[in-house]
């Protein structure tokens, strides 16, 4: 039985005050197991990047509760939800956010030079994630030296570094092409099997559900749908990207 990395209850989020008050979030229940990917879709303004970034510890809820790991981010300081992010969560951006003066592996131990670690191991490990995306041979590579599929791999190698229990994502296949879409979707999909790592994905893009094991739809601050592989998702076949 695979264990809840991450879970939401009654999560609520309020954004703005007075007639510019927008409830973004209503009512959100959602358990994220390891060893799934999970995407979240729905039209802009539906809630989506709002739930990543309350999951991510980004924001704190209005009314309701996150847990991480059986942890209640609940009263926690902005210190303490810092370090509980930095230990559990591992983002990937639609715009990579490497630093384009660091080499690829120098990217990737950022992920663990925040947390301290600065010993030999860490570069050990850096090389270890690289490898898992299949980029060991650009670990000396410049950002500029990469394509946007390399690029965005070398992001995820940053956020399953440090041993992430949860990899949010938004949008990581928006700015790629179709043959780095595929990639980068083929290494996360590979990833998310690991049973203690829950992979939650926001997306407009519909090219990519064939990759998903379960399906969240999201509108005007709602879950309104929950599919998982299986007989809603069977008949689902990859799909080409459009060149």
């Amino acid at each position: 039985m695979t264990k809840t990395m991450i879970e939401a209850t009654e999560v609520a989020m309020a954004l703005g005050e007075g007639p510019g008050r927008v409830d973004a979030l209503k009512g959100i229940n959602l358990s994220l197991a390891g060893g799934e990917l999970t995407l979240l879709m729905g039209p802009s303004g539906s809630g989506k990047t709002t739930l990543l970034s309350v999951l991510g510890c980004m924001l704190s809820p209005t009314i309701g509760t996150v847990q991480i790991r059986g942890r209640s981010t609940t009263g926690l300081s902005s210190e303490q939800l810092a370090e509980l992010r930095r230990d559990n969560v591992g983002f990937v951006f639609q715009s990579y956010h490497l630093f384009p003066t660091l080499t690829a592996a120098e990217n990737v131990r950022l992920a663990l030079d925040v947390r301290g670690e600065h010993s030999p191991l860490a570069r050990v490990k850096a090389e270890k994630a690289l490898a898992t995306v299949g980029l060991s041979h650009k670990a000396n590579a410049f950002p500029r030296a990469l394509s946007g599929g390399e690029q965005q791999r070398v992001a995820i190698a940053r956020a399953i570094v440090g041993d992430a229990s949860v990899i949010l994502a938004d949008e990581p296949t928006a700015a790629l092409d179709s043959e780095n879409g595929q990639a980068v979707m083929t290494v996360l999909a590979e990833i998310a099997k690991y049973p203690a790592r829950a992979m939650f994905i926001v997306t407009h893009d519909p090219r990519i559900m064939p990759f998903a094991d379960r399906i969240l739809r999201i509108e005007d601050g709602r879950i309104v749908s929950d599919q998982r592989r299986g007989a809603n998702l069977s008949a689902v076949r990859p799909l080409k990207y459009a060149s």
